[in-house]
């Protein structure tokens, strides 16, 4: 982004980027960048509070009065302690004969399809997976868990990005059934640590791993201090 920022400055177009790792932005140094020490995922600071995000628009805006590249630090952090869960109930079970965590997904349609007409698919399935195959795609890792290769277990694309999607859809249905913002990989730690899709995919990315397959093919099914 910041390599299009200099191009469209080229241009004419005054540009300003945001940046949430401070190494990074220095490192490409755009035009106008500003750090804001916030978690990954919520480049304006705190979720459903018009006020705290448009005194960090303004601050952005001012770095347009400067005619020279300049580089400016938001002057408050955000800190996830990485300890918080988010707190939220679960359906019950509905289906015995199918498996734990395909009978938690199909439950959590319901409040999925809640979120989705409430804040739009902005972190949902649909990258790869599409919602109507969530289930489907569980079903692949539960295979993978059990003992069958990856690529013969029916994956419907590059297992992290599956699982991206799946995480994806399990977090977007939670907005629908919690009453406030957690913080930033609350809803993280919850899916891979509560849920039963959470397991399964832990537990599949664990075989892989012991059948030796590549690094990036399992590695990043959970983020990466998992």
């Amino acid at each position: 982004m910041s390599t299009l920022a200099h191009i469209f400055e080229s241009e004419g177009l005054a540009t300003i980027a945001f940046g949430s790792i401070k190494s990074q932005i220095e490192a490409t140094a755009p035009p106008r960048g500003l750090w804001c020490d916030f978690p990954l995922g919520r480049p304006l600071g705190v979720p459903s509070d018009p006020e705290f995000q448009h005194r960090v628009l303004g601050k952005a805006f001012e770095l347009l009065d400067s005619p020279e590249p300049v580089f400016a630090e938001y002057d408050i952090s955000i800190t996830d302690d990485e300890t918080e869960v988010l707190a939220c109930p679960m359906p019950p079970r509905h289906d015995p004969d199918a498996h734990p965590a395909v009978d938690e997904a199909n439950g959590l349609r319901p409040a999925y399809e809640r979120a989705i007409a409430e804040y739009g698919n902005r972190v949902g399935a649909g990258r790869v997976v599409q919602v109507d195959d969530i289930t489907t795609a569980i079903e692949a890792f539960v295979k993978i868990a059990e003992g069958t290769p990856w690529k013969e277990a029916g994956v419907p694309g590059i297992p992290s990005r599956v699982s991206q999607d799946i995480r994806g859809y399990y977090e977007t249905a939670a907005l629908a059934l919690s009453d406030y913002a957690p913080p930033a990989w609350a809803g993280t730690r919850w899916f891979l640590d509560q849920t039963e899709a959470g397991k399964v995919i832990m537990a599949a990315r664990q075989a892989m791993a012991d059948a030796g397959e590549q690094n990036p093919i399992w590695f990043y099914m959970a983020p990466g201090d998992r």
